[in-house]
Order: structure tokens, then sequence, then C-alpha cells
């Protein structure tokens, strides 16, 4: 449908587009529970469901009061549980009018009715996506990401199969120690101080205007890719590990039994943490994974450091440990390696803290967490209820002087629990990491794309000042019902033109209905003149999003499953 000749549209003086239909704007009623407890581990709470409100939708808040979806980046709010509220909020999604919907006096009232289009009831059903074939299937055979774990696959084999063949005899001699290697380098790919630095490098040196664009584009693509990395090295420690293993056996007269158990030990625990992170069993199951991941990868630690003291102290001719071993340590490379691995495992936990936080809830699909401190734009961050147990990732949004906040979607347990029960305090790491959208920062001119929560991330590069010129698309629904006046506030108050281009663009699906969200990037990124676009939305949306762009010449980057 046509909706823009029936739909009236203002823009603020600075450049802020928001498309509103003519009835009065909804305020949604939030929720104020209180509730804090201090949690160290899993078991230790239970977590309450949040149900969508009940009642007919005869209402205007009602009607635009959308529920929770299963990632609250999406555009669209269903729920099975309920079929006639469920169609009458899709209607209001697709920017539709109701016959049963009073319009107020005034002008408003006079204008022309939106066109009726059918409901969805009307329509024949879709096929359903499957997010997780989007995420692991639908981003091709040749990313980055597994070009990069081809790459240390490939080298590593290429190592072993020479060390196997006598080709390589360091190799074969130290087949522990290329295991250990390649265990640094996949903990040193997933360190947030270390990456954090890097970053930080990257931006300062390549940020410059004289530096080419396919350079920019290319570090892009790699620092967002460094998951491959991390993926390789770890079954590449897997198949040392086993070649050390069987070289030992075969020469077990100058080993000990012990040091046999706990290398086979230390084996075990690695192939489970390689497993529970296995694509299916961690987008399906991602707390199992997290939990096995974290305490399978601190055993293996602990018995890492074991493995290097027994066998630098164990004596073949005597078949003894010795005592005085403290000068051969220092010399090896095994010691070297596992200080590094500790010391990057250590660093984000030593800044681990509970902090009080204010929280509010604009609707009952979201929470806004506030903290104590500024943030640079760009900066993600990790909040828990219980350390141990899980830690959540958010984009912090932040003026960059007394206080940043995060905004999260009531999509998961964790986050419903926000929304149902607000604690007074959380735990938070004070190491706060970098992303995709800092390097927003390495370029000239940028578009950024965001569906629902995904603004939050973006929302910084508004409030303070930023190297780049940056234009922000944000593609939701219910921008006040949702989020709340301030932050409506701050994509009214922050927006300016460049030129005729508007800086800010809001597209809001409850009276807009539901738009081409890749054709208007393209169309937005070329107006803009865009080196770049960067897109937060859910796996489907932010795949064509990337896709539209790239055919149209323009460099795009979304979140890719395992960034």
């Amino acid at each position: 449908m046509d909706a823009k000749q029936n739909i009236e549209r203002f823009s603020s003086c600075r450049g802020v587009a928001f498309e509103i239909k003519p009835h009065a704007d909804p305020f949604a009623i939030s929720n104020q529970n209180n509730g804090s407890k201090k949690y160290w581990f899993p078991w230790e709470r239970t977590y309450s469901k949040i149900n969508p409100s009940s009642g007919r939708i005869g209402s205007l808040i009602s009607r635009t009061t959308s529920k929770a979806s299963s990632h609250f980046c999406d555009l669209d709010f269903e729920d099975a549980e309920d079929d006639d509220e469920g169609d009458a909020l899709a209607n209001i999604e697709e920017g539709l009018d109701d016959e049963k919907l009073d319009h107020p006096s005034g002008a408003a009232s006079e204008l022309p009715p939106l066109p009726k289009l059918p409901s969805k009831r009307d329509k024949k059903p879709q096929p359903p996506h499957s997010r997780l074939s989007v995420i692991l299937l639908d981003q091709g055979l040749f990313t980055v990401y597994k070009r990069l774990f081809v790459v240390c696959i490939t080298l590593n084999i290429t190592a072993l199969i020479l060390a196997a063949t006598g080709n390589f005899p360091y190799a074969r001699n130290r087949a522990a120690l290329f295991s250990i290697a390649n265990i640094f380098a996949l903990t040193i790919c997933r360190s947030e101080a270390f990456l954090r630095v890097v970053f930080w490098l990257v931006v300062k040196l390549l940020g410059h205007s004289f530096v080419p664009i396919p350079i920019k584009t290319m570090t892009t693509s790699l620092l967002q890719s460094l998951g491959g990395i991390h993926s390789g090295c770890g079954i590449s420690s897997i198949a040392w590990l086993i070649y050390a293993l069987i070289l030992t056996l075969k020469n077990r007269e100058n080993s000990s039994p012990e040091i046999i158990g706990v290398a086979a030990a230390i084996l075990s625990l690695i192939c489970l943490s390689s497993l529970a992170a296995f694509p299916l069993v961690r987008h399906l199951h991602h707390n199992v994974f997290e939990r096995t991941h974290r305490f399978a990868g601190w055993s293996a630690l602990a018995l890492l450091w074991a493995f290097v003291l027994l066998t630098i102290s164990y004596d073949p001719a005597s078949k003894s440990y010795s005592n005085d071993f403290g000068n051969r340590l220092v010399k090896q490379q095994e010691f070297w390696f596992t200080l590094g691995i500790s010391l990057l495992i250590i660093i984000p936990w030593v800044t681990v803290r509970r902090v009080p936080v204010k929280m509010s809830s604009p609707s009952g699909h979201a929470s806004i967490i506030k903290f104590e401190g500024g943030v640079k734009p760009g900066i993600l961050g990790r909040i828990s209820p219980s350390p141990f147990s899980e830690w959540h990732a958010f984009g912090i949004i932040s003026d960059g002087k007394s206080e940043h906040m995060m905004l999260a979607g009531a999509v998961g347990d964790f986050t419903k629990t926000l929304v149902a029960k607000p604690p007074t305090h959380l735990w938070v790491r004070q190491v706060h990491f970098a992303g995709l959208p800092y390097l927003v920062n390495m370029y000239d001119r940028v578009l950024v794309v965001a569906t629902g929560s995904g603004i939050c991330v973006f929302l910084s590069f508004l409030l303070q000042p930023c190297k780049a010129d940056v234009c922000v698309l944000w593609v939701t629904k219910g921008v006040e019902q949702n989020f709340g006046k301030e932050i409506k506030g701050w994509m009214s108050d922050n927006g300016q033109y460049d030129g005729k281009r508007k800086k800010v663009i809001v597209h809001d699906t409850a009276v807009l209905g539901r738009p081409n969200v890749s054709q208007m990037s393209v169309d937005t990124a070329k107006e803009w003149g865009a080196q770049v676009v960067i897109v937060t939305s859910n796996p489907e949306g932010s795949r064509d999003v990337v896709n539209a762009c790239k055919a149209s010449g323009v460099p795009a980057f979304g979140p890719i499953w395992d960034s």
C-alpha cells in the first residue's frame, strides 16, 4: 500500500523523521516491582515468566502494545497463545486501521482513513523461517569466518603431517607444546581486554581519510570473524594433543602414569568443551554451552598447570619427580604459554563487581538499566544475575558523562525477569569490550541500520561527539510505547540535517506498516553517501540488508553467528 499518501509526517527542527498516525499518541503502563538478591550460582534463583496483557483489544493502548517476540530486534511480535489478539496486533504493526478504532475529534479525525489490507488470517500461511538455518546456512560457504577456520586447520594439519612423517622433528618432539600454543591462540581471540586494545589501535591507525576504504573493510571483516581462528585453533589443539598422547603411549617408559592420566583428562575436557560449542548445541541450548564451556575450560586449565609441572619435574632416568625444577620451569615455552592463558582468563574476572542499578520498563517488552559512569560510543558490556552461571552482552547507551544504560528486550528468561522483578543490583564486568559498532569510528560517513532494541548500541553516536558522520535508520514498532519517552526524545533532539539529508530516520511499523528494510537501507546509503553500512537486526533481517547493500556496491556488515 502507499502509506505515505494517507499518513502525516512531521520532522523536528533537527531532522528526525517520525511517521505518525492520525490519532492520539498512546502510552504504556510501566511495571514497578522490586527485588534483588546476591547470587553467584544458577541454582540459587528461579525465573518468572511474563504473560502478555489480557483483555479485549478495544482500547488503543492494548492494540499498540506489541507482544514479545523471539528476538527483540524483530519487526513482528507474534504469540500463538492468543490468535485473536495476535491478529489485531499484526494489523496495527502493518499500519492498518480498524472500524472499531475511535479517532479523536479535531483535525486528525478529518484525515482520510488508512486503506484496509487483508488480515493475516486471509493470507496463505508462509513456511516458518528457521532462525538457526539463517544463522548457519544462509551466510555462505566462503565467509571470512569460515576462511579463517580453514586456514587454521590447514596450517596445523600440514605441520602435524610433517611431524608424523619425520619431516618436522621439532613438532614431533614438542607436540604437547603445539597443543598448548593453539589453546593460547584461541584464548587471545576471545580475550575482551586484549581485543579492546586491538580495536583501539586499529581505529587509531586506520581511522584516517587517506586510508583506502578496501583496507578498512578488510580489517573490519577480519576483526569481526576472529571466532574462525578461535574454532580452528580449538580443533587443532585436540589433534595435537591426541598426537602427543599417541607418542607418549608408544614411549611410555619415558613418562609416568600420572602424566598420561592428566593429559587424557585434559583431552576429554577440551573435547567436551568443543562439543558444547557445536552450532546446534550452542544455539538450541545456549545455557548448556556457556556453563560447559566455562567450567570445562577452567578445569582443563588447572590440569594443564599440573601437566606442565609434572612434565618438567619428572626424571625418566630415575622415574621420579624432582622438587628442584624452578630454573627449568622458566626456560620452558609450555610454562609461558600456560601463564599467558591464565592471565587472559583471569583479567575479566578480577573486574567483576556487584553494582547498584536503576531499572525502568517503558513496556512489558523492554527494560532500561542505568549504571554510573560514562562510556565511549560503540562499546558493549556484560551483566549477570549470578556471575558463575551466565553473562549477557548488551550495547551501551551513554552521553559520555555521568551514566550509561542498557536496553534489554524481554525475550528470554533473564530479560523477562528484569521486567517482572526489577533488581536493585547486578553483577558487571568493568572491562567493557569493543565489537563491530566500535569500528564505526574508523570511517568518515556511515549508515547504521537497526531494528527494535538493536538501536541501543548506536544511540551513543548521537549523544556524544563522534569522528564519523553517522546517519541512523531505525525500523521499530511503537517507539514511545516500547522504548519510552527518553529514547524517543534523544532521537528527536539529536537529529540534524546534513544539507537536505536527514541524519536520523525513524520508521514506526505500528503506524507505517512493515517496510522493505533492505531497499530502505540501500536508498538511504546512496543518498547519504555512506562508505559502509552496519546493521543490527535479527539474523534474517541482517542477512537481507547486508546482501542488498553489497549487491548495490556498498560495503555492509551485520552480526554473524560467532562474531
